[in-house]
């Protein structure tokens, strides 16, 4: 393989009856491989260290305060594409007399290759050898900028005359004489994410309530520093979108928001007093500095705990404007349904329960009919008028996907139904969930809230083999201006009668 970027022609060994083998052979079907490696290295992967991997490469001061520094267990890939792999912790003393003070030391990670395992053999001493090759991680100690293509540069340190210990510096962004300085340290490329898309799914909810929070505090309220705060969201949710981002690179963005929400903590203390003295805002205080005290000590689990105290940040500021966030709540949020969301409810024969999870989308059940059973419709105030027919059913279906569910519900033809739900949070979609019967489809009905026409729920075809449905509708967050509402359907396909056996309410977390 030739040198620099520059691309040789590859010759795998091509194995055959009678092929006589000599070392070479072998020797050049094992730099195949190796070299095909470097090159995917080189070509789809930037240089530099790998943050996830083993310790990091994290160079640390001795708790001793000697005048050395530890190198953590890390992976790294050199500019030729070599894996570069250190697998203990190792201690590199400093030596000041084999520098000339002040200069800057500059600790670096080495790939380097060691012939190992010699032989020789008694009965011919022409035949022996190193029967193997290791590939090793040498940590070096310069004065030279590392050059990315033969070594990583892990950390540098400016030492002063007199130097007489390394220390950890006091702030990272800033590093001072005789401070470890790891702003320099490259990072390997890296694609796609290594985010679980649980972690993924709970980040968009946090940042949808982020951005709702924050807006308001910055659009209605006019604290300007909440407007940093938001844009910021709005940015990480895009980067998070296109799954880009690594679990290390999203703990280095959340600690430039913790910054900018801490910002807007000294705001709101020093000029907002109305809001600065109120036990809610002194809640939400309290856990960005819990979360920004943990960013600081590395922790394995601190996505999680951090997703946790964002959260518990958001309530807190709801809060203490409970009342008017929901005023200000846009009429459709980030959980909206979209088409395949509709489609995946129509066809599922799983339970709705308290929360329904629809790929990446999460909703809360509000309320719930179950028609015929006496208890739910008195609850729900259920009533149907004017009908010119009226009849109870009981059925046992199937669902496309085969599973059978027996129910039971009512249909009706003419007239209209009516009836009353709670819990509706105001200014957000809501969803209404009917299981039918699809075999009597091709209808239409008009759906009012309140007395306001909200819309036209149509279920065209039909089914006659697989006659289970779920039918969607949604109710505009526009039209939810208060939690209970009262619900008023009126069919308008002549001939047609509507069936109903059970009816969910669900909005979107």
């Amino acid at each position: 393989m030739s040198e620099g970027n520059k691309l040789a022609t590859f010759k795998r060994i091509n194995f055959f009856r009678g092929f006589m083998t000599t070392e070479k052979d072998w020797n050049d079907a094992h730099s195949y491989h190796v070299d095909k490696r470097r090159l995917h290295n080189r070509l789809m992967h930037a240089p530099g260290v790998v943050p996830h991997a083993a310790g990091g490469f994290k160079v640390s001061a001795r708790g001793k305060g000697e005048l050395a520094v530890e190198v953590a267990p890390g992976y790294a890939v050199d500019g030729q594409g070599n894996d570069v792999v250190l697998l203990e912790t190792e201690i590199k003393a400093v030596n000041p007399s084999d520098f000339k003070l002040p200069n800057t030391i500059y600790i670096v990670a080495k790939y380097i290759e060691e012939f190992t395992d010699f032989i020789a053999y008694k009965e011919n001493l022409e035949f022996k050898g190193h029967r193997r090759i290791a590939e090793r991680c040498r940590i070096d100690i310069e004065v030279m900028e590392p050059d990315i293509t033969k070594e990583i540069e892990l950390a540098r340190v400016l030492l002063e005359p007199g130097v007489r210990r390394i220390t950890e510096p006091k702030d990272p962004d800033n590093p001072k004489a005789n401070e470890i300085d790891r702003r320099f340290v490259p990072v390997a490329g890296f694609v796609g994410s290594n985010i679980s898309p649980k972690m993924h799914r709970d980040l968009l909810e946090l940042l949808a309530i982020g951005k709702l929070t924050y807006s308001y505090l910055f659009h209605d309220l006019r604290i300007l520093t909440a407007s940093d705060v938001l844009h910021a969201l709005i940015a990480l949710e895009m980067m998070l979108r296109g799954r880009q981002l690594s679990q290390d690179t999203l703990t280095d963005l959340f600690k430039l928001i913790f910054g900018l929400q801490w910002n807007m903590v000294q705001d709101i203390d020093a000029n907002y007093p109305q809001f600065g003295s109120r036990k809610e805002f002194g809640a939400f205080k309290k856990n960005i500095e819990i979360v920004r005290g943990m960013s600081k000590e590395g922790s394995p689990d601190f996505l999680v705990n951090c997703v946790g105290y964002q959260r518990k940040s958001c309530e807190s500021l709801q809060d203490l404007f409970a009342h008017k966030l929901a005023a200000a709540a846009p009429a459709s949020d980030a959980g909206a349904p979209t088409d395949r969301i509709f489609e995946a409810i129509k066809v599922r024969s799983a339970d709705f329960g308290k929360v329904l999870e629809i790929e990446e989308s999460k909703f809360k059940l509000i309320d719930m009919i179950d028609l015929i059973d006496d208890a739910s419709e008195k609850a729900h105030k259920f009533n149907i008028e004017q009908a010119r027919d009226r009849y109870r059913t009981r059925q046992r279906l199937k669902y496309p996907d085969g599973v059978t569910v027996e129910d039971v519900g009512i249909a009706y033809e003419g007239g209209y139904a009516e009836w009353e739900i709670t819990g509706a949070t105001p200014k957000k979609d809501i969803i209404v969930v009917t299981r039918m019967d699809y075999v009597h489809g091709e209808y239409e009905t008009e759906m009012y809230v309140n007395g306001k026409k909200v819309g036209n729920s149509v279920c065209p075809g039909n089914d006659r083999r697989a006659r289970w449905r779920n039918w969607p509708f949604v109710i505009p967050g526009e039209y939810v201006t208060e939690p209970n509402l009262k619900l008023k359907q009126i069919p308008i396909t002549a001939g047609r009668d509507v069936n109903m056996f059970k009816v969910w309410f669900y909005q979107p977390i």
